[in-house]
Parts: structure tokens; C-alpha cells; sequence
């Protein structure tokens, strides 16, 4: 179990996450990609009758794991794992979206963002 906790930087994890969060808060907004994302996906682009709290929740969650894990790799010097698990996860979500009949655009939004977000805990780590 020490291998998960021993010299990550909690810091840069905690600023990574939230950051990444922050902009995934503005990335589906309908100033950017909401919009068209919502319809791709089959989706009101109004959006809910009432926000969507267990998705909030488990996006909050696993945007703090993509973080330890991004703190985990480079504690252990590991960079290139990091980016093999990112286009592993990049890849499943596409192809997700088209076992599910997404549009190209939601498809590109939904992996772009973790992409986005990748970049961010990694330049998180590198910085703090």
C-alpha cells in the first residue's frame, strides 16, 4: 500500500484535481462544448430538471484518483505510464461512445477532456 502514498505530492494532486474539475465545470458548459455535447448524447441541451448530484459526486471522485494516480506515477518516476493509462482510458471511453451510438462531436468532447485533464495533473506535478 505504500507504493500509492510514498512521496506523492498531495499538494500537487489536490491542485491537479480541482483544477481539472474546475475545467470540466466550464468545458460542458454551454459556453463551450455543453451544447452540442448534450446533443450528441442524446440530451437536452437545457440540461436536467435537477442537477445530476450522483454524477457530480463520482466525476469529483475519480477526477481526485486520475490525480493520485498521476501523483503516484511521477513519484515513481514512471511519466510514460501515466500517458499509456491515459490513451487506455482515452481509448475505452471512444469506443464506449460508439458501442452507445454517440455523436463524433460528444465522442471528441468527453476524450479531449481527459486528455485536458492528464495534461493538467501531470504539469501540476512537474511544477509544484
Amino acid at each position: 500500500m505504500t507504493e500509492l502514498t510514498a512521496n506523492v505530492n498531495w499538494l500537487a494532486v489536490i491542485i491537479g484535481a480541482v483544477i481539472s474539475y474546475a475545467l470540466g465545470m466550464l468545458w460542458f458548459s454551454p459556453k463551450m462544448f455543453g451544447t452540442k455535447w448534450a446533443e450528441g448524447n442524446r440530451l437536452d441541451p437545457k440540461g436536467p430538471a435537477r442537477p445530476p448530484v450522483a454524477g457530480i459526486i463520482v466525476q469529483a471522485i475519480g477526477t481526485f484518483l486520475l490525480a493520485w494516480l498521476v501523483g503516484v506515477t511521477a513519484a515513481s518516476n514512471a511519466l510514460a505510464t501515466i500517458i499509456l493509462v491515459g490513451l487506455t482510458l482515452i481509448a475505452l471511453m471512444a469506443a464506449g461512445g460508439l458501442f452507445t451510438s454517440k455523436s463524433s462531436y460528444a465522442i471528441a468532447a468527453e476524450t479531449t477532456y481527459v486528455a485536458a485533464m492528464l495534461v493538467i495533473t501531470i504539469a501540476a506535478q512537474g511544477i509544484l
